[in-house]
């Protein structure tokens, strides 16, 4: 029987939110998905005749992310990809690919970004890989503290850090422009696991001067995010380390931009600093040449920060 691919109303939250629980981890979907106020005609799924419900969904969330010059972009996000597991290798996430093409392209989006462990979904539907890079290594003996106040962020840091953001990211290439509720609801669901951020302090003016995100896992440190000056780099790594050192942790990863600013800072985290290259990023042009989105995803300096994931 042929599958209907269809997008979806308020009544369809309950049976989504059922799935996506059903395929991960993750419980905040429902939060992430409650952000676009056109999130119903930016949802597609397929039902098949007879089957029990929504077989399968994936979700366009429209975003403002900066090109290779800096400048913002419509870009269509695809997230929350999720199908029963009864119903998988029917093709059905491809036919709601093409739906959400369709619609991304109607809307006036430039081009499409996804971040997958499972590439191969993708690669059919016009989505390509691009190469993404962290630094691994074992973590640094403690250092002598510097000039800055390192303390754990605190809800009225919030303004400041923002703006530390914006600023940093300001002519970033594949970094996002966050709104509000991004603030409130996206960064809060992704980092959840998160250790208490830390943020560093100017101890003549009391005013920040860089923030970082850092969690740990059963292995590691992972350092998420950082905005700031480059000064305050090192110190919020070495910060990062030695909480990871009193939880018994060994080894870290940094999912920092690669640059030289970068680069001259992360000695202060790891003692033999690793580049590794992953390619789960995927990439798809829609208006805007292939060209044009390949020098996005390859921009030096170029990062799309986890906490903006869809």
């Amino acid at each position: 029987m042929n599958a209907v691919v269809r997008t979806t109303t308020d009544a369809d939250d309950p049976a989504l939110d059922a799935l996506w629980r059903r395929c991960f981890e993750a419980t905040h979907l429902g939060d992430l998905h409650a952000l676009d106020p056109d999130r119903h005609r930016h949802t597609f799924v397929v039902e098949t005749p007879g089957s029990d419900g929504i077989d399968a969904v994936v979700v366009y969330v429209p975003r403002l992310i900066r090109d290779a010059s800096g400048t913002p972009r419509r870009v269509g996000g695809i997230g929350s990809v999720a199908t029963r597991p009864e119903a998988r290798g029917r093709g059905l996430v491809k036919q709601l690919l093409a739906a959400a093409e369709r619609t991304m392209t109607a809307e006036g989006c430039d081009w499409s970004l996804l971040f997958t462990g499972t590439p191969g979904v993708y690669r059919g539907s016009g989505w390509q890989e691009f190469a993404r890079t962290y630094t691994e290594g074992a973590l640094a003996a403690p250092s002598a503290p510097g000039p800055l106040r390192v303390r754990e962020a605190s809800a009225e840091d919030t303004v400041e850090v923002t703006a530390l953001h914006h600023a940093y990211n300001a002519g970033r290439p594949l970094s996002s422009l966050r709104e509000p509720g991004d603030w409130a609801v996206r960064v809060a669901a992704w980092y959840r696991t998160a250790e208490r951020p830390l943020v560093a302090v100017d101890p003549a003016s009391g005013a920040l001067t860089g923030w970082i995100v850092a969690e740990h896992t059963e292995e590691r440190v992972l350092v998420r995010e950082f905005a700031g000056s480059g000064a305050s780099l090192a110190p919020l790594l070495a910060a990062a380390g030695a909480r990871g050192r009193a939880a018994g942790l060994t080894r870290a990863r940094a999912d920092l931009p690669d640059t030289p600013e970068t680069a001259a800072a992360l000695p202060a985290l790891v003692d033999d600093p690793r580049r590794v290259t992953e390619h789960t990023g995927m990439a798809r042009p829609l208006r805007a040449t292939a060209a044009s989105v390949l020098a996005t995803v390859t921009a030096p300096g170029a990062v799309h920060w986890y906490g903006d994931c869809f």
